[in-house]
């Protein structure tokens, strides 16, 4: 009988502390129940007390899902324990996830503690945590750098307090797979009482090696993963969900099971690229663009004549239809709502009009409909309550010209307009904005993403804004590159603390 992981999602917590991924309780909770769909044993809903937002996404997210476990994170002080219980209340399994700092750097210059101060903490959040629910974990942050002997200390003595599981993080993603191995094994072997709960890695990967630090982690002992969909997370990211699933899935002697359906895989993908406006990479492991993509001869012919040639996973497993429904401007209702269904997006009869609308006016202007084109569809109505929106766009560019742009904002109700010149279109139509929104604000960061590779595709564009001494994040997609930009430059406005 093989072995049982058990898939600890928090792309909800880790993942959307991402810059500009942030969602709405809303969105969360379509995620959420996407995950519970796909099969995650565990979501770990946010960190209540950090804010009122996350501490409603983690009741509403209890509320919506039923057999997975909801998760909270704490530090170990009471009062996180008190808010992570509150918000848990609703769950219909909970567990509350507390730790704190043990490697010596986290110990003197975060804490500026000691090793034994650290254990008596460790011991009294866990007892206190004990006291609301039966499934505590603990995570020893910074684990990864926590010298093993003390390491070993730390977790016996979490465990004696009651911890079910307890997490091993390498939260700087700074151990090399064999080193992380060991410490697992170090960790089997030299805790007593090691068969009362489960050991669970949480792998960063600063230096690319999440995944592989996950994987040897569990072939060392570990029953739990904690990952992320996409691998989003802070910095360069966490372990990839769907990297983990599919290494089990193609490597049978390893004779570990997941509980995950594989088939969901690319429709999750998808649903957290669009919402947390996340592109996923081209060449990203089993999600990515090009992951089922062959352009070399050589492979082309091998693929042709046996897929396996260079092909270890099929498609299909991951839930990529090479014989999807084609959507152009003659598809009907039906046809969009079936593939918003495969992609993972339920929505009502009135937003389902409102996006075939905006769907019949996109097929109008391109030959093919891609299913992010949809993703993008079923996201764009996200903007309908802001406050200010672009009305009407016109520019006029070329070489040997100085670039012009009119433009027309609705503000509240109001109508403004503004023209200005710019050295090219985007420049332009930024200082027409300005010109009606006068205030102080910086452009940091500017990046136009094209989802395929055709002229006529939806172009997305990321913005990064500074006003007031805050970074603001927008988005914009539209086939016309330079409205995408004007509207990614006003959804950062439109988030401009009042």
């Amino acid at each position: 009988m093989s072995d049982r992981l058990f898939i600890f999602d928090t792309t909800l917590r880790d993942g959307e502390q991402v810059p500009g991924c942030q969602l709405n309780t809303v969105e969360k909770i379509q995620v959420a129940k996407q995950l519970e769909a796909l099969g995650v044993d565990v979501i770990e809903a946010g960190f209540p007390i950090s804010s009122p937002g996350d501490f409603n996404s983690v009741i509403e997210i209890s509320k919506a899902v039923t057999w997975p476990t909801i998760c909270a994170l704490t530090r170990a002080v009471q009062k996180d324990i008190d808010v992570a219980a509150d918000a848990l209340k609703f769950a219909k399994h909970k567990r509350i996830h507390t730790g704190i700092g043990t490697s010596d750097s986290h110990i003197k210059y975060k804490f500026n503690s000691t090793r034994e101060e650290i254990i008596e903490r460790a011991v009294a959040a866990v007892k206190y945590a004990k006291r609301y629910v039966e499934d505590v974990e603990f995570y020893a942050e910074d684990a990864g750098r926590t010298e093993n002997e003390y390491l070993a200390r730390v977790v016996e003595a979490v465990i004696k307090a009651g911890a079910t599981v307890v997490n091993i993080p390498d939260t700087t993603g700074y151990c090399l797979p064999e080193e992380y191995g060991a410490k697992i094994r170090y960790l089997m072997e030299h805790v007593d009482g090691i068969d009362k709960a489960i050991l669970s890695t949480h792998c960063h990967n600063d230096l690319g090696m999440a995944t592989a630090n996950t994987i040897s982690g569990v072939l060392n002992g570990a029953r739990q993963v904690e990952v992320t969909m996409n691998g989003i997370g802070e910095r360069a990211g966490n372990t990839s969900l769907e990297e983990v699933a599919m290494i089990l899935r193609c490597h049978k002697d390893i004779d570990i099971d997941t509980n995950i359906n594989t088939q969901k895989i690319y429709s999750t993908s998808r649903m957290v690229s669009s919402l947390m406006n996340m592109p996923v990479q081209p060449n990203k492991a089993i999600v990515g663009r090009n992951a089922f993509a062959h352009s070399s001869g050589i492979h082309q012919d091998g693929v042709l004549k046996n897929v396996q040639t260079y092909e270890i996973i099929d498609p299909k497993d991951v839930g990529i239809d090479d014989n999807a429904i084609v959507l152009t401007a003659r598809s009907g209702r039906a046809a969009l709502k079936h593939r918003l269904h495969v992609l993972g997006l339920e929505m009502t009869q009135e937003k389902l009009d409102k996006v075939y609308e905006d769907f019949l006016k996109l097929a109008d202007k391109k030959k093919d409909i891609t299913d992010d084109d949809i993703m993008v569809l079923a996201g764009a109505d996200r903007n309908v309550n802001h406050h200010i929106k672009l009305e009407y766009l016109q520019v006029t560019s070329g070489v040997g010209v100085r670039s012009v742009a009119s433009l027309g904002l609705n503000i509240s109700g109001e109508h403004f307009e503004a023209a200005a010149t710019g050295n090219g279109p985007v420049d332009a139509a930024i200082k027409a904005v300005k010109q009606i929104i006068k205030r102080q604000m910086t452009l940091k960061e500017f990046t136009i993403q094209a989802i395929s590779k055709g002229s006529d595709d939806v172009g997305k564009v990321h913005m990064q804004v500074e006003y007031d001494g805050q970074m603001y994040y927008g988005f914009g997609a539209n086939t016309d590159i330079i409205a995408a930009s004007v509207e990614a430059y006003i959804d950062c406005i439109n988030k401009f603390r009042k």
